[in-house]
Order: structure tokens, then sequence, then C-alpha cells
């Protein structure tokens, strides 16, 4: 049982088991024959799953393999002059007839989600390609007779060192999530949104990038609300089943009650909703949930989660998370899925309002813009600490040695920090570019399918992503007025109280979990001799935060969890 893990230190952390979907080799492969279903000398698929998510180009030249959803298949079969009617069997298909006529450059067509793998046996070179989003994940080894690329980052478990990026290590400290093309493992890295590697030659090329583009500057609020809901509507209605009922993880939020009354507007078949509380002794939101349901006539269920919950389900929700996400959403997340995939396969959510609209988390970095002595270090150093994790503690929590290795070594933040954007366009770049690709959406696509279900984020589409970078940045934050553009574009379909409601958050009950709950088994699994994080951190000033001593501003619940996801998932992922 999981929940064992934590009350028999004997057992196994390591033998959680997570069904793998497939992932390829390539290089010097000898005899290799453990489910392959297909190879020639220097490349291999891998795979336990059925073959929809491979195929061969016309010619046979290219092979297609990947994780891939499009809502623009009709478009594409016109542009290769295919009837719709001349169905091709699968996306992979599509995309290795449309790679034959136009190479990398057709996934400038692509509009979805996806990760790709493509194998020119004429040219004998590998192509790596990513969404622009980044929907879809793709890790690769970077060394070795045989490297190793997959969309789950523990299929290349064998094919990896044990050794820790010791920068990406204090990214995740700063951020609770690992930012970049950097993993926690020095031998493995991401394929970036919107970009596309080739191999061996290690180029990397990009089709899409993230840019500031403001158009009509002079239109009204109205105006630009008007052309967002008229987008809405669009992918809102391409993002919906055919012929089967759609679930919306449902808070109560502008962003989520927004795509809940537009799946209702749309959709003919059943529509469910799913809010989560903590309990009696925590303050939930399902006062506005319930009304948001009401309104828009949902089937609504509440999962209630426990303490209990929380923490006997976090090894396994670090399982099915490729890099470590010290989210205390984690959890919820997994089992709301869970729930959901009794009455439904495909879920919505409401991710994406707060980095394209505007959401209040810009505040403190347009108050240091405005009130603090800007240079580059003091930006950074101001973004870093608005994540509110453990930037201002990384001296004193990290060994000497570690600390030295990597206090000077460069963020990945820097360059877009500094952009020549507007201010606010350059901090909603940034979360969509990182936070978004490297915690939320990578969440959302290992826990739900992990429970089974196909999770899509309208707000997250590229089209949307596009659109937000050309509204005036005055009508997504202005103030303490946020997402003033998203409000007027879905004011005639939600109640005026969840319009004008203040931004809440989902706030997850860390703080008191640890004071009342957690904290034996927190002490016996971050202050053991034997713990995968103690060659790295000071288990001194873990064991104050575990005390709660000088807690002015109650934030060492949210560290400490920070804390045990990572060496939970660290003792997951032991090789």
């Amino acid at each position: 049982m999981l929940s064992n893990i934590f009350k028999n230190p004997k057992s196994n952390i390591s033998s959680i088991e997570v069904i793998p979907t497939w992932y390829v080799v390539w290089g010097t492969l000898n005899n290799m024959t453990e489910n392959v279903v297909w190879r020639d000398d220097q490349f291999a698929i891998i795979s336990t799953l059925a073959t929809e998510q491979f195929a061969l180009s016309p010619t046979k030249q290219f092979v297609v393999v990947g994780d891939v959803w499009l809502t623009n298949r009709v478009k594409l079969l016109q542009t290769l002059g295919v009837e719709p009617s001349g169905f091709l069997e699968n996306n992979c298909q599509l995309i290795a007839q449309l790679w034959e006529k136009f190479g990398f450059e057709c996934l400038k067509l692509l509009v979805g989600m996806f990760g790709l793998v493509v194998w020119d046996r004429q040219q004998q070179i590998l192509w790596l390609g990513r969404d622009r989003i980044g929907s879809r994940t793709l890790y690769y080894t970077t060394t070795g007779a045989i490297r190793a690329i997959a969309p789950k980052m523990r299929s290349l478990t064998p094919y990896r060192s044990a050794e820790l990026d010791l920068v990406a290590l204090r990214d995740y400290l700063c951020c609770a999530f690992v930012p970049g093309e950097r993993t926690l493992w020095q031998q493995v890295k991401e394929v970036r949104p919107g970009t596309v590697i080739e191999m061996p030659s290690e180029k990397v090329y990009t089709y899409w990038e993230l840019q500031e583009q403001i158009i009509a500057a002079d239109q009204s609020l109205v105006w630009h609300g008007d052309r967002l809901r008229s987008l809405l509507d669009q992918v809102v209605q391409e993002y919906l089943p055919q012929n089967a009922p759609v679930g919306v993880l449902l808070s109560g939020g502008l962003d989520s009650s927004s795509i809940t009354a537009l799946a209702a507007k749309f959709h003919h078949a059943p529509v469910h909703t799913y809010s989560i509380h903590f309990g009696a002794e925590s303050p939930n939101e399902l006062e506005f949930s319930s009304l948001v349901a009401e309104h828009c006539q949902t089937q609504h269920h509440i999962l209630e989660i426990t303490f209990k919950d929380m923490w006997e389900r976090l090894p396994e929700t670090m399982a099915y998370l490729d890099d470590p996400i010290g989210d205390p959403l984690t959890v919820p997340n997994l089992l709301v899925g869970r729930m959901a995939r009794s009455n439904v396969q495909v879920i919505l959510n409401g991710e994406g309002g707060d980095p394209c609209f505007g959401g209040p988390k810009n505040q403190p970095m347009l108050i240091n813009s405005l009130y603090g002595s800007i240079n580059n270090q003091d930006s950074l150093q101001a973004y870093l600490i608005a994540f509110q994790k453990c930037a201002l503690d990384l001296p004193q929590l990290l060994k000497p040695e570690v600390w030295t290795a990597i206090k000077t070594e460069p963020s990945i933040f820097s360059a877009d920090l500094n952009s020549d954007a507007s201010y606010l366009n350059r901090l909603m770049a940034m979360n969509i570019k990182f936070k978004g690709a490297d915690q939320i959406l990578t969440k959302v696509n290992n826990l739900t399918q992990a429970a089974g279900l196909h999770g899509r984020s309208p707000l997250f589409d590229q089209r949307v992503v596009d659109l937000s970078m050309q509204i005036p940045p005055e009508y997504k934050l202005s103030g303490v007025e946020e997402k003033a553009v998203l409000k007027q574009a879905v004011a005639d379909i939600l109640p005026q109280a969840i319009i004008h409601r203040p931004k809440s958050g989902m706030m997850v009950p860390v703080q008191m979990g640890f004071r009342k709950y957690w904290q034996r088994e927190a002490r016996k699994l971050l202050l053991s001799r034997k713990s995968a994080i103690a060659p790295y951190f000071n288990q001194s000033l873990i064991r104050d935060w575990l005390d709660y001593r000088g807690d002015v501003w109650g934030r060492y619940g949210v560290k400490l969890w920070l804390l045990v996801s990572l060496e939970i998932w660290l003792q997951v992922n032991k090789k």
C-alpha cells in the first residue's frame, strides 16, 4: 500500500508502478528486441501500447512517433490535397505526410498539442519537436552510445546517470518547478516549446516565439473583449468531445467559471463540473463554484480531500510527475481527476487565465518596477522572491559547497526579464514560457493522463496566447483591476458575483497540515541522515521550519511541502 511508504521505511518507494507510454532509442542498438514496435539499425520505437502513435511517410523515408492532438485536421488534409472523407488513420500519419512535403516547417501548420520524434532514414537525422505552448512534454538524454527520447522522463531512467543538476535544484527551490531545458538530472534535457532539435548536430530551430505585438491600442476595452470572446467561442467548441459528456475543473474563480459557462453554452451532451475542499477546518470556495454550476446547469460534484489523503497520496502523485513540482495542488489534481473519470474522458480547466490576462501575482513586480531601484540583479531577485518559496533561504538552506557551486550561475529568466517588451507583458511572457510550460501544463498533462483522462486547457491554446500578447497591457492588469479584458469577454454568461469577486486562488492548507497532522512523518522524511536531500541541504534550518521558529509570514508550510515533494520525488525516481 502507498500509505505504508511513510510508516515502513523498509518499503521500496521506487516500486510504485507508472505505466509507460512509448520511448525511442537512437545510436548503437545491437540486439534490442523487447517491446520494439519498429526499428532499423540505429533507431527503435519501444512501446507497450497500440501503434497508433507511430507512422511511416508514404515513401517510407520518415518515421514519426508522438503524442499528438490537433484541432485543425481538416485544414491540414486540405493542405495535402486529401478530402476529409479520405481520412488518414492517425495524427502521426498525417504529420508524416506533411513532413515529407514540408520538412520541419510543417510544425508551423499544426494547431494543437504534440511532442514528436521524426527519424529520417535516408539522411540518418533525428528530429525532436514540441508544440508552441508546451502542452505536451518531450525529454532526451544527452550522453551515451544509446540516446533515449520519451514524453515521460521516467522512461529514460535506464539511460541516465543519478547525478543531480545543481542549477536545476536551485531553480526548483525558488519556483517550485524546474524552468527551461534543464531537468533535475544532469544528463536529461527537455525540448522547449516552439522548437525543434536536429540530431546529431544538436541544432535548435525556433519555429514559433512568444512576442508582444500590441494592435489597435486606440480601441476600447469592449472591442478587445469582443475579439477575445469570438476566439474563446471557437476554441472551446473545438476542445469539446464529440457526442460525449465533458468535465470541467471548477474552482469558482473567473478562469474556470468562464470555461464552464462556454462549455455549457455550446455542448449538447452533459457537462460535469468538479470542485474540491479540504474539510471543515479550512476555508473553501464552494459558495462560488456552486453558484456557477447552478447558473450553468451542470452536473456538479464536490470532493473533500482530507489531510490524510494529501499525505498518503503524495508518493503516488510524485511518481506520475516528470520533474518534481512543489505545488500543493498536485495531489488534489490527481484525486479529482480520478473522481471525474467515472463520468467523462475529456476534462477542461481554466489554467492560463492568470499568465495570459494579467492575474494579481504580477502586482508585486509592478510595484517593484515603480518604487524599487531596478537593475538587472534587483529585478531578478524581486522576480524570484515573488514566487514566495525559498529564494531568500538558499545561502542558509544549501550546504556551503553546493551554494558556492551555483550562486553565480546565470538565471534562465534574465533574458526575458530584460527584454524590450512592456513590463507587464514581459512578466506575462515569462509566466507563459516557464510557469505555464514547466509547471502548469506539465502538471495537467501528467496527472490527467495518470487518471485516464484527456486534459485540455483552452486559455492556454496557442491562438489565445498569441491574442493575449496583442491586447494593450492596461486592459489586462491596471492597478487593482485584474483581467479586465477577460471579464469583459464573458460578462454576459456569468453571474456578476463571479465577475466582480476578488481573486483568492485555491489555497491548500499545508501550513495547518504540517502543524497538526504531518510533522512527525515529515521529520522522519526530511531529517534522516539517509534522506535523498541530505547531501545538499542544511538540516538544522529544516528543523527550525518544522518547529515553526520565526514563521512571521506563515510561509513555512509551503516551504516544507516543497521539500517533502522533492524528497519523495527523488526516492520514487531512485535508480
